[in-house]
């Protein structure tokens, strides 16, 4: 039962993270930048978690060590800002087509990165099998039977990034998990990941004006991005990962295009063809598989 509990929860971060490039790209359209829409989620994030944690007896500033601190800097680069920056660039230069359909072909980068540091964590036979079953489905879903990309090597090449960030972001997730519980851990993230910003704005010092940031529309949009698809979602993530390992949760971005799709249908009023049925079917039984093997071990 605990078991079907952390692939539930797994599934539904991954449904949340699906409609951020939309809300993403509405804030695009409406004037905010990249680096602006993730300084401003994660100072959202950050403050309530801040908040929550100060309440409780076992707060800590530091981590155990230097080398520890360290690692959670990585995670707040990785998860954070380089991620982030990368993947909401993308899409000023390319389409969310093409930004989704190379972030969520992370899975098989991250499965990559893993199993060269953790022999125990390496995928087998028809685990291999699924994978590349779910990644097919992937490319099929975003396509959505218009099978010619608009290539744009600049934005292409920031979206890849950013599927490298979250490959990186997984594998580092693993000691951390092990060493520190899931709150310490994403609240780094977050304070790491805005740290890690003052160079980029030290050279473009450009922030929204407050009458711009309190617009109905735009608030609505920060307060989803930060509070829902960010604080609670990376707890989620972060917690799921410790209960199940990073090579099994990570699949799950798998099913990312799928919300993406659909909220692209429900708000942009993009065409849902039958191509997003046959794709969306080959991601669910490619995960079934990869992780049908996997509890049995």
């Amino acid at each position: 039962m605990n078991r079907l509990l952390y692939h539930l929860v797994a599934f539904l971060v991954v449904a949340v993270w699906g409609s951020t490039f939309v809300f993403t790209k509405l804030l695009l359209i409406a004037g905010l930048t990249a680096a602006q829409i993730f300084v401003l989620r994660f100072v959202v994030a950050y403050l309530l978690l801040l908040i929550y944690t100060l309440t409780r007896k076992s707060f800590r500033l530091f981590a155990a060590s230097w080398q520890d601190e360290l690692l959670m800097v990585a995670l707040g680069i990785t998860g954070g800002s380089l991620y982030f920056l990368t993947e909401n660039s993308a899409m000023i230069y390319t389409t969310t087509t093409n930004t989704s359909l190379i972030v969520c072909l992370c899975p098989l980068f991250a499965a990559l990165l893993i199993a060269w540091f953790y022999r125990s964590q390496r995928l087998h036979g028809i685990q291999i099998v699924g994978t590349v079953m779910a990644a097919i489905g992937v490319v099929i879903v975003v396509l959505n039977g218009h099978f010619v990309l608009h290539l744009s090597p600049l934005g292409d090449t920031l979206a890849f990034g950013a599927c490298l960030c979250w490959a990186f972001y997984s594998l580092l997730m693993i000691p951390a998990s092990q060493r520190y519980d899931t709150i310490f851990t994403t609240r780094k993230v977050f304070v790491y990941g805005l740290l890690s910003m003052i160079p980029y704005f030290l050279v473009w010092p450009d922030m929204p004006s407050p009458s711009v940031v309190l617009r109905p529309d735009i608030l609505a949009n920060l307060l989803f991005l930060g509070f829902v698809a960010s604080m609670l979602c990376f707890l989620a993530w972060n917690w799921v990962i410790k209960k199940l390992g990073a090579t099994i949760v990570t699949n799950y971005v798998y099913f990312n295009p799928v919300t993406t799709v659909l909220f692209a249908w429900l708000i942009l009023s993009e065409r849902i063809t039958i191509y997003f049925i046959i794709g969306t079917l080959l991601i669910l039984t490619g995960m079934y598989l990869c992780n049908k093997v996997t509890s049995t071990h």
